[in-house]
């Protein structure tokens, strides 16, 4: 009787950890989306500063560098969008594609099925009886969900959207990309390219602690590794750029 009892009252630090921890099936989902939006800001970032400040490093035209990124940061948009729309359709039309071969199993040989899904869960680590119980349960509540997730860790209800995804990502590459935008744009020419890139690096550094937060990674690792690329890039293209405009001028 009192070990019943035990099992059946939590701890405070049971409860506590209920509280602290998630369990929203959600969650995972959630942050795969902002790892993603902290991703396509930070290449909104860098493919934009490089643009602007290699161009800065072969004029010193105002007008020519502003053109320069507002093109950058179009056209890194627009691919963004178009590069995730063609990803995840192929991704979903996939998901689909194995959601009706698991439908028609169900349908021919649903016995097969609730067999299959017995040993997943045996094979999980559940006693035998344990887990026919639970592949009953599972299949007489919702047959198609239960073998999707378990077999093809697929949920048949939240399929991710194509137009979401390329919407976000667009978004997110924006936001990133006017941050170099504006900073090369109102910064005096004397200082414009030096401003660019402390801004950038600020920047960089924010969006690397976010990934590496959102990972649960070590930020520090995140941060120069971010910053180090970035600054690499803007380098690269600052001195092609100066290459470019010695030799055209």
């Amino acid at each position: 009787m009192s070990e019943v009892r035990a099992s059946e009252e939590p701890t405070p630090t049971d409860s506590n950890h209920d509280r602290a921890e998630p369990h929203d099936a959600n969650v995972g989902s959630r942050l795969n989306w902002l790892r993603a939006g902290v991703l396509g800001a930070n290449d909104g970032i860098v493919s934009t500063a490089g643009v602007v400040v290699g161009v800065a490093g072969a004029t010193a035209d105002k007008g020519a560098i502003v053109l320069a990124g507002i093109a950058a940061l179009s056209a890194g948009a627009m691919s963004m969008a178009a590069g995730e729309y063609v990803s995840v359709s192929t991704q979903r039309d996939s998901e689909r594609a194995l959601i009706e071969l698991e439908t028609r199993e169900l349908r021919e040989d649903p016995e097969g099925e609730l067999e299959e899904l017995t040993q997943i869960y045996e094979a999980k680590g559940m006693r035998r009886e344990l887990a026919e119980e639970v592949a009953g349960e599972l299949t007489a509540h919702d047959a198609l969900a239960a073998h999707a997730e378990a077999e093809l860790g697929i949920d048949p209800n939240d399929l991710t959207n194509p137009w979401h995804a390329a919407g976000a990502s667009m978004l997110a590459f924006v936001v990133g990309a006017i941050l170099p935008m504006l900073t090369i744009t109102f910064s005096p020419a004397t200082y414009r390219i030096h401003v660019t890139v402390l801004s950038v690096a600020a920047a960089l550094a924010l969006t690397g602690w976010a990934s590496a937060r959102l990972g649960r990674s070590p930020a520090t690792r995140a941060v120069l590794r971010n910053v180090g690329g970035g600054l690499l890039a803007m380098g690269v293209t600052y001195a092609i750029g100066a290459l470019v405009g010695v030799n055209l001028g």
